[in-house]
């Protein structure tokens, strides 16, 4: 789990339709996601993907107001470009906050 993964300085890459699909399927909108990784995501790891010749990451972080996200993105261009950006699922939650009490 490590945040050296993510590029400096942290910049976005914006997809039209993921910033639709995760506000009308997720509720999340790309400031709350921008925040959660500006915040410094507590986990960043690689996700096993094959149908992408991209590397794909998974992160869990929180927002300003404590709104605890799972985010599925790649790099590209030196840019987060979020694919998906959810609420935590129960298990991810327990992940989250072992890593906070750890650190």
């Amino acid at each position: 789990c490590s945040s050296d993964l993510l590029p400096e300085p942290i910049q976005f890459d914006w997809d039209d339709g993921n910033i639709s699909k995760n506000l009308q399927k997720h509720g999340v909108t790309t400031q709350e996601a921008e925040e959660m990784f500006l915040r410094g995501p507590h986990i960043v790891r690689d996700q096993k993907h094959s149908s992408s010749k991209e590397n794909r990451y998974q992160a869990l972080g929180s927002t300003k107001k404590g709104r605890k996200l799972f985010s599925a993105f790649t790099i590209r261009n030196k840019k987060i470009r979020t694919i998906s950006i959810r609420e935590m699922t129960v298990k991810e939650r327990g992940v989250h906050e072992e890593v906070e009490r750890n650190s």
